[in-house]
C-alpha cells in the first residue's frame, strides 16, 4: 500500500492519443494510439483527421492503459488532461473524455498545461525536479526556454520561437528533400551519414542585438530550400545526407547555445530538454557536451517520453494531487492558446462558484456512476 496518488492522464493536443497512469513518480502504463500515418499523405497534421482519430481511439486506449497498469478505474485518485495549448478540436476530445470519466468515477479533474507536462515527465525517469530548473522544450509546435521554480504553479517563459518551431522546420525541410513525414526522425537518420560542416547554413537570432533567448528557424528553412533549389536548377545532384546533417547542426547549435546561456545568466545548474525534437540524437550529444563544459547537469527523458504521451500529463496531475493543488471545475474548457504560466486550470473558489469548487468531487462520489 502507498499514499502516493494514482492518476490517469489523457493527452490529445495533436495527433497522438496518449493515456498514461502513474503512482506518484512511478510510471505504470503509457498507452499511445497514433494517427501519424493518416496525416502522412497530406504532408502534415490535419486537425479534423486528428480529432476523429482521437474519438475512435479514446476508450480502447484508456482500457489498454488500465490493463497495462493492473489497476481498476475506481482506484484512481484523479484524472488529468491536457487543457492546452494545442489543436482546439483535438484538445476538446480529450477534455470531454476526461470530464466524463472523472464525473462517472467521482474523482477530481485536473486540466493541465501541455508544456508544463513535458517538463514534469522527467520526474518519471530521473526523480524530483530541482527547483529551479531550466527547460528547453522543442517540438513541432513549440521551441521554448522556460524557468520553473515549482512545476505546479510557477513556470516563467524566458524565450520562444518567433516563427517556425524547430519541429516544423524539420518537417518542411524533409518535405523539400522528398523524405516524407514526419521529418524529425528521417532527417536524424540521414544526418548520421552526412557531414554537418559541409554547408554553412545560417544561425537565426544569434547576433549581438538579437533577443538572447528567442528562436527563429524560418530564415534557416528558406536558406536550405533555396540551396536545394539552386542545385536542382543547375542539374546537379542534391547531397541529401550532407544537407540533412548541416541543417540539423544549425538547429541544434542554436538550441543548445541559447539554453546553456540562459542557465548561466540565471545561475541555474540544471537543464531539462523535452518535447519531440528532444529525441534527436545530435541534440542530445551536443547538449551533453556543452552542459558538461559549463558545469550544468543535463536531464533528458528517454525518447518515448519526449514525444507527446499520456504519461507526462499523469505525472503533472499526480504532482498537483500530491501538492494539494485545486481541482478543475466541470466547466473546464479546452484552450488552444493556454499560456505556459497557467500550469493548470484550477476551479474557482467556493465564494466565487457558490460552493462548486473542489468540493464538487465529494458530492459526485456519493453516487458513483461508474460500475
Amino acid at each position: 500500500m502507498t499514499d502516493e496518488p494514482l492518476v490517469l492522464g489523457i493527452e490529445t493536443s495533436c495527433d497522438e492519443t496518449g493515456v498514461g497512469i502513474v503512482r506518484g513518480r512511478t510510471l505504470l502504463a503509457d498507452a499511445i494510439a497514433s494517427s501519424v500515418d493518416e496525416h502522412a499523405r497530406f504532408g502534415g497534421v490535419v486537425p479534423e483527421v486528428a480529432s476523429r482519430a482521437h474519438l475512435e481511439a479514446m476508450v480502447p486506449t484508456i482500457e489498454r492503459a488500465l490493463k497495462e497498469a493492473g489497476v481498476s478505474a475506481k482506484d484512481l485518485d484523479g484524472i488529468a488532461v491536457t487543457a492546452g495549448p494545442g489543436l482546439a478540436g483535438a484538445l476538446l476530445v480529450g477534455v470531454s473524455a476526461a470530464k466524463a470519466y472523472a464525473y462517472a468515477l467521482g474523482k477530481p479533474l485536473y486540466g493541465v498545461n501541455h508544456l508544463a507536462s513535458h517538463i514534469c515527465v522527467d520526474q518519471l525517469e530521473h526523480g524530483a525536479l530541482p527547483e529551479p530548473t531550466m527547460a528547453l522544450l522543442v517540438s513541432g509546435g513549440h521551441s521554448s526556454l522556460l524557468l520553473s521554480s515549482d512545476i505546479t504553479s510557477d513556470v516563467r517563459p524566458m524565450g520562444a520561437t518567433i516563427d517556425d518551431a524547430a519541429g516544423e522546420a524539420f518537417d518542411k525541410i524533409a518535405r523539400v528533400l522528398n523524405l516524407g513525414f514526419p521529418g524529425g526522425p528521417v532527417i536524424d537518420r540521414y544526418a548520421k551519414e552526412g557531414d554537418p560542416g559541409a554547408i554553412a547554413f545560417p544561425r537565426g537570432l544569434t547576433g549581438p542585438r538579437d533577443p538572447a533567448y528567442d528562436f527563429s528557424f524560418s530564415g534557416l528553412k528558406t536558406a536550405v530550400a533555396r540551396w536545394i533549389e539552386a542545385k536542382r536548377a543547375a542539374g546537379e545532384d542534391v547531397p541529401v545526407r550532407d544537407v540533412a546533417a548541416s541543417f540539423q547542426e544549425a538547429v541544434v547549435d542554436v538550441l543548445t547555445r541559447k539554453a546553456v546561456r540562459a542557465c548561466r545568466d540565471e545561475g541555474v545548474d540544471h537543464l531539462m530538454i523535452g518535447g519531440g525534437v528532444a529525441a534527436n540524437s545530435r541534440l542530445r550529444v551536443l547538449a551533453q557536451e556543452r552542459c558538461e563544459a559549463a558545469g550544468i547537469r543535463l536531464r533528458v527523458p528517454r525518447p518515448k517520453l519526449c514525444t507527446d504521451n499520456g504519461a507526462m500529463v499523469a505525472a503533472l496531475g499526480a504532482e498537483m494531487v500530491a501538492r494539494g493543488r485545486g481541482a478543475s471545475d466541470w466547466d473546464l474548457s479546452a484552450d488552444s492558446s493556454l499560456p505556459v504560466t497557467d500550469t493548470h486550470v484550477p476551479g474557482q473558489s467556493p465564494s466565487r462558484s457558490h460552493g462548486h469548487g473542489h468540493d464538487h468531487v465529494h458530492e459526485v462520489s456519493k453516487g458513483n456512476l461508474y460500475s
